[in-house]
């Protein structure tokens, strides 16, 4: 058994295979072996802010107490919708966090999570954005100055394609290949001209389309049996969470006994027994 506090799950890529690790506290356990066995995730009823360490009743935005929730600028709005960045107007929570973070280059990307997407990352996050959302395929589009920029140009794309992954369908391994390449090409046709305008606005330099040699990626991840129904498991209403491991895809482990989605339980104090 190990003991810990429940991180993000990092994963990794080799030649299109995706693998996971589960993190508690100090611990990184690898999943490979654990496909097709039984496990068992025991929830204690702790939860520590993965920012501060201190202990708290309820977690917000994935992992933080209330205070931390309320000052950090990784838990403002703009996160979640970066065209409303604030941080020219003098007014974010935190100018060096986001001097790292936010006024760095971004990615505009397509994916295919079951379904044609567009989303945004930090130019340092891919793969592991893709893989974190269960995408299938994606290649990256633009490569911009800043957050703000990223999300001005996802907000143009999001009048075209969705922005969220359906993540039931995700799980059930929907899969329908897409040509994103012939996709990207039919979007920014269809929305040059908002395109142009942002550019003429914020400077050539700003949003830079991805040259011809730009790849898209594909992603094989480790499931041995996807499930026809999809049965969401709340750890907070079954503390004890097992079953038979039939495979991980995002940040979702797929048992016998339904899914979890790990992530939304970061900063929980779980015990883990393969």
């Amino acid at each position: 058994m190990i003991q810990g506090n429940l991180r993000k799950m990092p994963a990794k890529v080799a030649d299109g295979k995706v693998s996971y690790e589960l993190k508690l506290g100090d611990h990184l356990v690898p999943l490979e072996q654990a496909i097709g066995q039984k496990v068992s995730l025991n929830f204690t009823g702790q939860i520590h802010c993965i920012h501060c360490g201190r202990a708290s009743k309820k977690s917000f935005s994935q992992g933080y107490c209330y205070p931390c929730f309320k000052k950090l600028a990784a838990c403002d709005t703009c996160i979640m919708s970066p065209e409303k960045c604030h941080y020219f107007e003098g007014t974010c929570r935190e100018p060096d966090w986001a001097d790292k973070y936010c006024m760095q280059s971004h990615y505009v990307y397509l994916s295919n999570t079951t379904a044609l997407k567009v989303g945004i990352t930090r130019g340092d996050q891919l793969p592991t954005r893709w893989l974190d959302q269960g995408a299938t395929q994606a290649r990256a589009m633009f490569l911009v100055e800043n957050r703000r920029m990223s999300g001005l140009v996802e907000t143009l794309f999001k009048s075209e394609v969705a922005d969220k992954t359906n993540w039931r369908n995700m799980l059930k391994g929907i899969d329908v290949e897409l040509n994103l390449e012939v996709e990207q090409e039919r979007l920014i046709n269809r929305l040059w001209e908002g395109l142009d305008a942002l550019q003429n606005e914020y400077g050539l330099q700003a949003i830079q389309e991805l040259g011809a040699d730009n790849a898209t990626h594909e992603f094989v991840y480790p499931v041995l049996e996807y499930p026809t129904k999809i049965t969401s498991i709340n750890a907070e209403k079954t503390p004890l969470v097992e079953g038979t491991l039939m495979g991980i895809k995002g940040q979702y482990w797929i048992l016998d006994t339904g899914v979890i989605n790990l992530r939304k339980y970061t900063g929980y104090e779980a015990e883990f027994t393969l």
